[in-house]
């Protein structure tokens, strides 16, 4: 129900309605023309379901994203890492905002701001995770309208990927602590990501079948200790060859640092604490310095290992297999330019054809 009230003593019309929840909302206006307009612009919100209670959007953008985030079916290293980019990246700049204060210039400030330090990659994807709660938002009527649109965004221009070489690989593996040699040999000779390396356990490598089981990895949680996670995707669950020479390191590593336990991780520090990225990665910058390999990273040594896989006849779908991809597009995105060039291929091809007809001249008499 919806009225304006006759004109009150002080000059001004009382305008009421009742939300869908029953809830009574009431302004004033100097004239009746305004109340009647602001009534109705209520009324056909409430009709066509875009109808804004007020106050709604009064929930801080943390409290919301927060709530957002709580209920969320998210794999369990996204929802580490939504949690770190929100925390270290958005709540510092608007997170006690209210939702209906926060406009697209407050948007596209951010996503500067972000720029100036952070990858295109890694702007565009906290961004996404922005524009997600706010359209959410919306949907809950907490506002009207988003302010992601219209955004402007950093370009994610993909550089090719130029796989470490072999010498680079056996440089790393001869300056990293003994303990982490066999680490190197494994990532370089099997494509394993850093946590799968990391939460390998003894029980899932298979000795004399030379097979190793990828079914979980070891994630780093905020503030706690690290634990065993499921892997990237459900297509990371896979069984690995183990080449002869990286058998030979596991099982040196083994007898001299043997697990503590079967379903113990084989890798772990010196002090025998389960490995955390932050801590590797100190070692790694260190290690790779001293060792003359430079813009490398650990996951570079899976791109070796994928490069050796293309150079050496692989198909795409074995390459996918094999890494764990969940789809042969993920692969041809990244390695595509690895795979031997066809222009040559091309060029035997038509001339083999056309070559062979041009050497059979029409008889005489007779046209094309």
């Amino acid at each position: 129900m919806a009225t304006i009230g006759p004109r009150r003593a002080d000059g001004t019309y009382r305008t009421r309605y009742r939300d869908r929840a029953g809830k009574e909302h009431a302004r004033h206006f100097k004239r009746k023309v305004d109340a009647q307009r602001w009534l109705d612009e209520m009324t056909t919100s409430i009709v066509t379901g875009a109808y804004v209670a007020p106050g709604a959007g009064r929930i801080t953008f943390r409290e919301y994203a927060e709530g957002w985030r709580a209920v969320q079916v998210h794999r369990y290293g996204t929802a580490v890492h939504v949690e770190g980019a929100l925390r270290t990246r958005v709540y510092l700049i608007f997170g006690d905002e209210p939702l209906e204060s926060i406009v697209p210039s407050d948007i596209q400030a951010l996503v500067k701001g972000m720029e100036r330090t952070l990858s295109p990659r890694s702007v565009i994807v906290t961004y996404r995770y922005v524009a997600t709660i706010f359209k959410v938002a919306v949907r809950d009527r907490r506002i009207a309208l988003t302010p992601c649109d219209g955004i402007r965004l950093p370009k994610d221009v993909k550089t090719p990927i130029t796989p470490m070489s072999t010498a680079e690989v056996q440089a790393l593996v001869e300056t990293i602590p003994e303990r982490y040699h066999a680490m190197i040999v494994l990532a370089a000779g099997t494509g394993l990501r850093q946590g799968e390396i990391f939460g390998l356990t003894l029980d899932r490598v298979d000795f004399l079948r030379r097979t190793l089981f990828v079914d979980r990895q070891l994630v780093g949680v905020r503030g706690q200790a690290p634990t065993f996670g499921p892997p990237k995707t459900a297509s990371s669950i896979r069984t690995v060859p183990i080449p002869d020479v990286v058998l030979e390191a596991l099982s040196e590593h083994v007898r001299r640092f043997p697990p503590s336990a079967p379903d113990a991780p084989i890798f772990v520090g010196s002090d025998g604490q389960l490995l955390r990225r932050s801590a590797f990665g100190t070692l790694w910058r260190r290690t790779a310095k001293e060792a003359g390999v430079t813009g490398r990273t650990f996951h570079s040594l899976r791109h070796y290992y994928a490069s050796l896989l293309i150079r050496h006849g692989e198909s795409v779908k074995t390459v996918q297999a094999r890494l764990g991809h969940a789809r042969a597009a993920e692969t041809l995105d990244t390695y595509s330019h690895l795979w031997p060039d066809s222009d040559d291929r091309t060029r035997e091809a038509v001339d083999h054809i056309l070559g062979a007809a041009g050497t059979e001249r029409p008889s005489a008499g007779r046209g094309l």
